[in-house]
């Protein structure tokens, strides 16, 4: 007579690799699951905040950063320049609080020395407008910090008389955490210099 306990062994080698498939089912599931929480967190701190075609930056929208550093860079000393030239006696405070924001200390050294020189006085005492009418830049990639050069066209409105002068500016970028709204490219100019200011005299 074969007794109900005789073939326990089998039942107990059935459950061992029963237990053992589960077991190796389930480490394989979540090392498949880690490497793909791992490669989906690699692309998304190689991707940054996309830039609308007017410079703005668009967030949660994760594009290629190399792709984009260009555009940003451009578009970043376009709205420094034009926050820090074109003011008038009405905006010249709230302008330059946000170009301070866009630059390092040789930005607020040039600012320092500005009012010193007494040029915001003078924009204040005669209502003087300052309007930039172009900013063109070269930005070298190569390598950070990103070097740049910056052309900046702007006239001076002194109510009957209107003089336009050319800006030569320098200096270089580096890469810093995005700051909403002051700063929204991550990017901050440092060892920034007027090379040069000169009048641009219509040609009779």
């Amino acid at each position: 007579m074969k007794l109900p306990y005789t073939n326990i062994y089998d039942v107990l080698k059935l459950n061992r690799y029963v237990t053992i498939t589960v077991t190796v089912t389930a480490l394989l599931s979540s090392v498949f699951s880690g490497v793909m929480v791992l490669n989906m967190y690699k692309k998304a701190m190689d991707s940054t905040f996309a830039v609308n075609t007017d410079g703005s930056v668009i967030p949660l929208k994760l594009v290629s950063q190399k792709e984009n550093l260009q555009v940003e860079a451009l578009s970043h000393l376009a709205l420094f320049h034009k926050y820090f030239y074109g003011i008038n006696d009405s905006n010249y405070e709230s302008n330059l609080e946000k170009a301070l924001w866009l630059g390092n200390s040789t930005v607020d050294n040039v600012y320092r020395q500005k009012k010193a020189d007494g040029v915001y006085n003078r924009i204040l005492q005669y209502s003087l407008v300052q309007k930039v009418l172009n900013v063109e830049s070269q930005v070298d990639l190569s390598a950070e910090p990103y070097r740049f050069k910056t052309v900046t066209t702007f006239e001076v409105n002194r109510g009957s008389v209107i003089d336009r002068y050319e800006l030569i500016s320098t200096g270089s970028l580096i890469t810093v955490d995005r700051n909403y709204p002051r700063n929204t490219h991550g990017l901050l100019i440092t060892d920034y210099f007027e090379r040069s200011l000169k009048k641009i005299y219509d040609k009779e």
